[in-house]
């Protein structure tokens, strides 16, 4: 069983910044939709370029074909909302609820599969947030009748939430009663932590012994 980890925040608060201490070499990095790297970024290319470890898709299927074929031991997938609102946006013409029952399949079985790869695979799912009416603050997704389907955070024993405080871009590693931030018990002692994910993919790899196991 695979390690899967949950990144949110809002839009420039440093998900996709966090991978700028990644080793392209490890790391295959699926874009939902194609930008720029926010970082200096050699040794990051596209694919079919040679050592290529970035691929642009949206669809489900193909996403969830990349993870289980890579020799990479990283994954990281960004923007994940947009692989549920590009489906959305690509079946406003259909009528009834049927899509969003598809879309919410789609996001589970996305999730599933991140946790069902060989026991030292790590994969990163970058989202951005929204706050509901209750002022609690998850995963963003397409609405309601998704989220009445899936709970997205609760396929995921670490959650972590990206925070900007005193001008220092950080990870939140505990619940602040009003987010779905979660993290292991005795994983990260401080409730903050840098920004950067490949420190965070080495606590996640020596709290659960995985580099013995690669």
């Amino acid at each position: 069983m695979s390690i899967a980890t949950m990144v949110l925040g809002e839009s420039g608060t440093g998900k996709s910044t966090a991978l700028r201490n990644m080793r392209p070499a490890d790391t295959l990095l699926i874009q939902a939709i194609k930008k720029p790297l926010p970082f200096r970024s050699e040794g990051w290319k596209y694919l079919p370029k040679e050592g290529g470890n970035i691929i642009v898709s949206d669809d489900a299927g193909q996403i969830i074909n990349l993870m289980q074929r890579t020799q990479r031991d990283v994954i990281v997938i960004d923007d994940y909302q947009y692989i549920l609102a590009n489906e959305f946006m690509r079946r406003t013409d259909e009528r009834g609820f049927d899509k969003f029952t598809d879309i919410g399949k789609h996001a589970w079985e996305i999730n599933r599969a991140a946790a069902d790869l060989p026991d030292h695979k790590r994969v990163y799912i970058l989202s951005h947030t929204e706050t509901t009416d209750a002022g609690r603050v998850k995963a963003k997704t397409i609405g309601r009748m998704l989220d009445e389907k899936i709970t997205l955070e609760g396929m995921f024993s670490i959650v972590l939430r990206t925070a900007v405080i005193n001008d220092q871009y950080v990870f939140r590693t505990r619940n602040n009663g009003s987010d779905t931030v979660k993290t292991p018990l005795g994983m990260f002692d401080a409730e903050t932590i840098p920004n950067d994910l490949a420190a965070v993919d080495a606590a996640i790899v020596d709290f659960y012994q995985l580099a013995q196991d690669a």
